[in-house]
This record gives C-alpha cells, structure tokens and sequence, in this order.
C-alpha cells in the first residue's frame, strides 16, 4: 500500500515501520512510503498509467539501513536555448 507523505506516514518511516521512501527527480519532499512489495510497485505503475505515463522507471538505492529509497520517473534534462543566427 502507498502511502502518500504527511505526518503519519512520515513518523512510521522515522520508527522503521515502512521500508522504502518514493522519491520524484528534483523535488526535496518525498511523494510517499510504501513497504517495498510487488503490490506496492504495481500499484505505482497503475497510478502512472493513470496519469498517461507509459514505461514507469523505478530506480531503488538500498541503504546501509536495509530500507531502500526509489526514484519515480527520469530526471528532466533542460535544454540549451540557443539563438537563430540569422
């Protein structure tokens, strides 16, 4: 089960009762917790298909701590704006 951040969910992260935080490329604040479960990564995908995304990457980190950190999505690439030299 996702759970979306606020106190509560944020508090069972600090005292271990949830194993992985999700995580959005350039956002400081996590979009949620969750236990790490197939159900769990299925769920994620389901919610971005609903939204229009069509391949959900999921990029996990493990930490020393065992619980893992997973990033949703790619990192969005700026590109250079260049002028016509006309």
């Amino acid at each position: 089960m996702i759970h979306k951040y606020d106190a509560a969910s944020l508090s069972k992260w600090n005292h271990d009762e949830l194993q992985v935080m999700l995580l959005l490329p350039g956002q400081t604040r996590p979009m949620g917790y969750c236990d790490g479960s197939d159900e769990d990564e299925q769920e994620l995908r389901d919610m971005a298909e609903a939204e229009g995304v069509e391949d959900l990457k999921i990029h996990k980190r493990l930490l020393k701590t065992g619980r893992q950190h997973w990033t949703l999505g790619e990192e969005t690439v700026e590109e250079e704006w260049v002028e016509d030299a006309e």
